[in-house]
């Protein structure tokens, strides 16, 4: 009872947290600002920008339906792409991903039948395909373009591919443990058991290309205002997306601006990441919070229709 009440009071939290940094974030930059911006770059990469967030989405979707058979809990995939998108739109944008996401989370899959722990089990399977897919892109991006990577770190070519090294491992040994593990992975008092390996693989193939996809949202913003390689992006990008999820910057405001100040200096790289969190940031939002309030009428309509009839 204690952890139902506290879902609510961290899902209601949530929704006031998103409502108030969207209203705050937007206030960084004037309405002009943001229009002005915009209209500055052409609708064929806004177009692809927006179509690449959409696939990002869709991706994490698949992600919570792999959760759901992970959690002997197999849901149809537009009831988990309700809730991956509603939570994560939200999530995204409030920071602390795992409790703000994840009682938006608990919200829906509570309403289909699973329990705590099921909802918890979906959570952390989520939380690991992201891991494996930043660890995956991120070991790739490293591999290929140390260069780009040394420079924003500040870090020697050297050094830079002993990290993409280390980043390689996460998913080599998480696939391996799958392939040999039979009983639960124990760490301390933490355990968890790990998927099949089938699903395994789906993680880390579903982590990866989300993280493409949201690189190249933000390299079709960038290239809207001077040429720049898919790759260096995308090593900036998984670079902010470490960064964010370390510090738990809501949105990864001033970390991304920082980090892509590195390939496009100056006010361009205002406008295009201004853009960027409208394509994959507020857009989303006002869409989630949307069919939030539409799927809370809907249950409340249910709910009242199946009120029993008052006695005669």
């Amino acid at each position: 009872m204690f952890l139902k009440y506290l879902a609510r009071a961290i899902f209601v939290l949530a929704i006031l947290g998103a409502i108030y940094l969207l209203v705050r974030t937007l206030r960084q930059y004037s309405f002009d600002e943001i229009l002005t911006t915009l209209a500055s770059i052409p609708v064929s990469h806004l177009a692809i920008g927006l179509g690449f967030a959409a696939c990002s989405y869709f991706c994490l979707a698949v992600g919570d339906w792999l959760a759901t058979r992970y959690a002997g809990k197999p849901l149809k995939f537009r009831q988990t792409a309700l809730a991956s998108f509603v939570s994560l739109s939200i999530g995204h944008n409030v920071g602390v991903a795992a409790l703000s996401s994840g009682a938006v989370r608990y919200r829906f899959y509570s309403r289909w039948g699973l329990d705590g722990e099921a909802v918890a089990k979906i959570i952390l399977f989520c939380g690991v395909t992201v891991a494996l897919g930043l660890s995956t892109l991120g070991s790739i991006g490293m591999a290929l373009r140390p260069e780009d990577a040394g420079d924003m770190m500040k870090l020697d070519t050297s050094t830079i591919r002993m990290l993409a090294a280390a980043f390689a491992v996460f998913p080599v040994v998480y696939l391996v443990l799958c392939a040999v593990l039979r009983k639960p992975l124990r760490i301390r008092s933490w355990s968890m058991k790990l998927p099949p390996m089938r699903l395994a693989l789906a993680q880390v193939a579903v982590g990866t290309i989300n993280f493409s996809f949201v690189s190249a949202a933000l390299h079709q913003m960038l290239t809207a205002f001077a040429p720049a390689s898919y790759l260096k992006v995308a090593a900036a990008s998984i670079t902010a997306n470490i960064a964010a999820i370390i510090s738990h910057v809501p949105g990864g405001l001033g970390v991304l601006e920082a980090t892509i100040v590195h390939i496009l200096p100056g006010a361009s790289s205002i406008a295009a990441v201004i853009a960027f969190r409208v394509v994959y940031y507020f857009i989303p939002l006002a869409f989630g919070l949307a069919l939030l309030a539409m799927s809370e009428l809907l249950l409340k309509k249910k709910a009242a229709g199946y009120q029993p009839a008052a006695a005669e």
